[in-house]
């Protein structure tokens, strides 16, 4: 009772400023934007750490100076990168996940759903661009540490695992920080493939009510607050994981 009337002079007191929320107080186009806005939330959670681990071993390949590891990623990489995120899942959806249904035996028996392609879509675009801040980390480590390891008995490996992936990962939050700001906003691309994340839920909503304005307001401060809490927390994790000395 306390939330409807909560949401009830919420709907009051924006529409004295000509603002059309009233969407909110009906149970089905309510029910529909809060799905919009959980589905958000899950892509967020679930992508951000795909991102980081493939980015992880990305730069681990390209800096292995093995070359069956480093080149097919190097090709991941720069197509990647040099496509858009939404060029990117349409090819996936409409090619990728037709063929994986045509080797099935037909759409029913795919397990594939829109929302795996956007997590696998977006979490390995931006996986591309950490794996170049983190390899451009571990090339920036200083030989001499390398060799200090190199002369206490360290495999390439180890070196790899406790000396260089530890200090490029402090040089290339900033980095990190920002491609998981895109990423973010790349949750998006998910409504042209009908996967009912925050942007299709609000579309749903306005084409009914013709209240683009208002929704578009509450987009832009959904995802400016995720991504202001995104910037903080790598702000925080940068001055935890700061060396005095090391210029980190």
């Amino acid at each position: 009772m306390q939330d409807v009337n909560l949401t009830s002079l919420f709907v009051d007191l924006t529409g004295k400023l000509g603002l059309n929320y009233e969407f909110l107080a009906t149970g089905y186009e309510e029910q529909i934007w809060r799905d919009g806005f959980i589905t958000t939330l899950y892509l967020i959670a679930i992508t951000i750490p795909v991102s980081l681990i493939f980015g992880l071993i990305f730069a681990a390949c390209l800096t292995s100076g093995r070359l069956f590891l480093s080149a097919p990623v190097r090709a991941f990489v720069e197509l990647t990168r040099n496509t858009p995120t939404l060029v990117q899942l349409m090819f996936s959806f409409l090619v990728l996940n037709t063929g994986v249904s045509n080797m099935l035996g037909g759409a029913q028996n795919n397990p594939l759903s829109p929302f795996f392609w956007v997590v696998a879509v977006v979490g390995l675009h931006v996986a591309a661009l950490h794996a170049e801040a983190i390899r451009g980390g571990i090339e920036a480590v200083p030989s001499s540490m390398i060799e200090a390891a190199r002369g206490t008995g360290f495999s390439q490996l180890e070196i790899l695992r406790y000396v260089q992936i530890p200090l490029a990962l402090r040089s290339s939050l900033p980095a990190i920080v920002n491609g998981l700001i895109s990423l973010v906003k790349s949750t998006t691309v998910g409504n042209a493939i009908a996967v009912s994340e925050i942007t299709y839920a609000s579309i749903m909503v306005w084409t009914q009510r013709d209240n683009v304005v208002e929704m578009m307001i509450v987009l832009l401060a959904f995802f400016s607050l995720i991504n202001f809490v995104i910037a903080r927390i790598g702000q925080w994790v940068e001055r935890r994981l700061a060396i005095s000395g090391f210029g980190l």
